[in-house]
């Protein structure tokens, strides 16, 4: 086994998980505070945890469900789907989180060699879910400067020109690591090519009740949509692993060879996490939408962190969990300034450039409580005075 020729070209051609190295990172630091990972700071529903733990000596709980999922949650899912997110013609399939989701839709719609389409910054984990599976023309579209949404002229182009037309285009919206979120007419229009160029979209709706100043999550459907959601942030269960899938009810193949991957994957989401995820959407997204609410403080004392920055250099925020910071000019090998911030400030963020956008930095407003988000914010401010003015000084 010394030699690395008999390791998968897929393994070994996908990049590695930033987090992974954000955690030994924090490990080699004293007292690290991290505005890295896309976590909340809540726990799951109390009321929802409390009914699960009669569940534990239940034998249903220990023994395999249902592939897609156990049929009260589907239920519940499916109700939910159409009441909040318009969306009445989705069948739903449950999975372990939603990355796991989103690797069962590649791998039931892409063959290695196919080309896809992502938007700058990418959510780094759909990307090596694209590597890992072998597809590794990965077209990467630009973003409006300003605004950070995916540019729809460019994509109209791109799938109108390239021969043959890639299979899959995805976004995430809110946006993961940009923090902006697609607008309902950019999405429809976005939707429209896809389907006038006869490929897949798949949206990314993690972020969903993440929405800031008055502004609106909204959904789109079709027979060439499928839309990813996750219980992570929504209600704090992060660590419980559940998504969910909604695809067009009408592809009854679709469902059938989505079924034999997830069969192969987890045969079935963890069956407590599932009964967590009915309780919990007992709450209904008024108990998510208060806490997310309490995220507008954080998200402003973390901005004004990243003022030495200067303002048109922070970006975001107006979705999901994340502001997008532009490094001053030079500072492209992002990752050497997040060290430097992680060993001489305490502060962990994560790397653009794990997004496809070196010279950047995306900072969490949501991992940690108001207290706790200033102190590390205050961490990040006095690091980020000092790159500017002084450079990485050891």
């Amino acid at each position: 086994m010394g030699s690395f020729g008999m390791l998968s070209r897929r393994a070994l051609g996908t990049q590695m998980p930033v987090m992974v190295q954000i955690r030994k990172l924090m490990e080699e630091l004293k007292n690290p505070m991290s505005l890295a990972q896309g976590v909340v700071y809540w726990q799951p529903p109390e009321q929802a945890l409390e009914k699960v733990k009669e569940l534990v000596w239940d034998p249903l709980v220990s023994s395999y469900g249902p592939d897609e999922g156990i049929p009260e949650l589907r239920e519940a899912l499916q109700k939910k789907l159409c009441e909040e997110n318009k969306l009445h013609k989705s069948a739903v399939m449950v999975t372990a989180g939603a990355n796991q989701a989103f690797v069962n839709l590649v791998l039931t719609l892409c063959d290695p060699g196919d080309s896809v389409v992502m938007f700058e910054p990418y959510y780094f984990n759909a990307y090596m879910a694209f590597q890992m599976t072998g597809v590794t023309d990965i077209l990467i579209g630009p973003n409006h400067p300003e605004t950070l949404y995916p540019d729809a002229d460019w994509l109209e182009r791109t799938l109108s020109e390239s021969k043959p037309t890639p299979k899959v285009v995805t976004v995430v919206n809110p946006g993961n690591p940009s923090g902006t979120y697609v607008p309902e007419p950019l999405l429809k229009r976005i939707s429209d090519i896809c389907s006038n160029a006869g490929c897949w979209l798949i949206v990314d709706n993690t972020y969903e009740y993440f929405m800031y100043d008055g502004l609106k999550h909204s959904c789109v459907e079709g027979n060439h949509i499928v839309n990813v959601f996750s219980f992570s942030k929504t209600y704090g269960m992060m660590g419980w692993r559940l998504g969910y899938i909604a695809y067009p009810e009408e592809l009854e193949d679709f469902g059938k060879q989505l079924l034999k991957v997830q069969d192969n994957i987890p045969i079935c989401a963890s069956i407590i996490s599932q009964r967590l995820a009915l309780y919990a959407l007992e709450m209904g997204p008024g108990w998510v939408e208060e806490r997310v609410k309490g995220l507008v403080k954080n998200r402003e004392i973390v901005r004004e962190a990243l003022g030495p920055l200067g303002k048109g250099n922070v970006k975001g925020g107006e979705g999901a969990i994340y502001l997008w910071a532009k490094l001053p000019e030079g500072y492209t090998d992002d990752f050497k300034v997040v060290k430097w911030l992680g060993h001489r400030h305490g502060v962990v963020v994560i790397p653009g450039s794990a997004c496809g956008s070196p010279g950047h930095l995306r900072v969490s407003f949501g991992g940690l409580p108001e207290a706790a988000t200033r102190a590390a914010a205050e961490r990040l401010r006095r690091g980020l005075e000092e790159l500017v003015l002084h450079g990485m000084v050891e």
